[in-house]
């Protein structure tokens, strides 16, 4: 019971940190201090508790050979999570519009065709681990995928950082 309360908790781990910075980007440029990127500290700081989330459902997973459509899922998804990451550089996918950086608008292939393609590809990467994962934990963390994309999609230009140089 205790290790399962853990791997939910190591699952949610990352999204109160997301949510808190979507909605007080000032603070946390505050928190960074001159001369500290708050796009780079979030992205720094966003690797470590995804690679707890990873070790927290290793630790639940039962391994075995997966289909052949795993493959293809993780491939989609990953395909998906490296071509927005090219697309809009670490500001982009660490809330750098939100820090007061200027950032690109992007129309090129999946924005525009894919509504929120960074999610999409990571919920992919997660459907197929579902071969291998229980599946309370991967529908926990999609749910939470699917949360906090509804609350970016509530963009509010009032709670944006003032612009950093």
């Amino acid at each position: 019971m205790v290790a399962a309360a853990a791997v939910v908790f190591c699952t949610l781990l990352p999204f109160p940190f997301y949510y808190f910075l979507w909605n007080c980007p000032q603070t946390w440029v505050d928190l960074c201090g001159r001369g500290v990127d708050p796009s780079h500290r979030m992205a720094q700081i966003s690797h470590v508790l995804r690679l707890v989330q990873y070790v927290s459902l290793l630790s639940v997973a039962r391994f075995s050979w997966p289909p052949w459509y795993c493959f293809i899922l993780f491939g989609v998804g990953l395909y998906l999570n490296f071509k927005v990451y090219q697309l809009l550089g670490e500001a982009g996918m660490f809330y750098g519009v939100r820090f007061g950086k200027k950032i690109s608008w992007v129309t090129q292939f999946p924005f525009g065709y894919i509504k929120d393609p960074q999610y999409v590809g990571s919920i992919l990467n997660l459907l197929a681990c579902l071969w291998f994962v229980p599946y309370h934990y991967v529908l926990l963390w999609i749910a939470s995928y699917l949360i906090l994309a509804h609350v970016e999609s509530k963009e509010d230009a009032t709670t944006r950082a003032n612009p950093i140089s």
